[in-house]
């Protein structure tokens, strides 16, 4: 099962600079023991504020609670809180790895069909979002694809998507089927220097 984890480091005042490099230290060795064991997937930089400290982190584990004990091995968690997303698989997903030659975005999408829409418009504007979604992961701009957990009737997924710059991501997901019935969340997104992923 995989989840995404935003992980917000607070650093206690007073704290030597000298323990900080330290424990960053620590933190970017056992990183790549769990991405060499096929834990920790991926890492990102999102957007931050000054004097912000926050990662997410795309990473795979039977449950939860193997999940939390991976954290919970991290050197930082020492000064971090995790907010942990879980993430079911998407039909569409290409499972496509490595960050391309272009910025990586993670966008939540929100879908819901106007009320009263007929079942077969719906149907069928479905079947044309997949097969989008073949084009585009055949050209490298949406490399997975998840399911998020809803308590309503509109469906919520989560993509992470690669385009050359913001204005050619907007494009793109204009060209989709069902962008007329989204709700966008989009999160740019920043190299981590400890991302496993980081080769194409």
């Amino acid at each position: 099962m995989e989840f995404l984890v935003t992980m917000t480091t607070e650093v206690p005042a007073g704290t030597a600079d000298e323990e900080v490099d330290a424990v960053r230290r620590r933190e970017a060795a056992r990183s790549h023991e769990l991405a060499a064991g096929g834990n920790l997937l991926r890492l990102w930089r999102p957007p931050l504020n000054p004097g912000e400290w926050r990662t997410l982190g795309l990473f795979a584990a039977d449950e939860a609670d193997d999940l939390e004990a991976l954290l919970a091995s991290m050197p930082l968690r020492v000064w971090r809180t995790d907010e942990v997303t879980p993430l079911s698989p998407h039909p569409n997903d290409p499972e496509l790895s490595g960050t391309g030659d272009g910025q990586e975005f993670l966008i939540a999408m929100t879908i819901a069909a106007p009320e009263g829409t007929p079942s077969e418009v719906v149907d069928d504007t479905m079947k044309r979002e997949a097969q989008r979604a073949r084009e585009l992961a055949g050209h490298g701009h949406l490399k997975r694809l998840w399911d998020l957990r809803t308590e309503t009737t509109a469906r919520r997924t989560l993509g992470l998507w690669n385009a050359g710059n913001t204005a050619q991501m907007s494009t793109i997901l204009e060209s989709l089927p069902l962008y007329a019935w989204m709700t966008l969340e989009i999160t740019p997104l920043a190299a981590h220097p400890n991302d496993p992923g980081g080769s194409p």
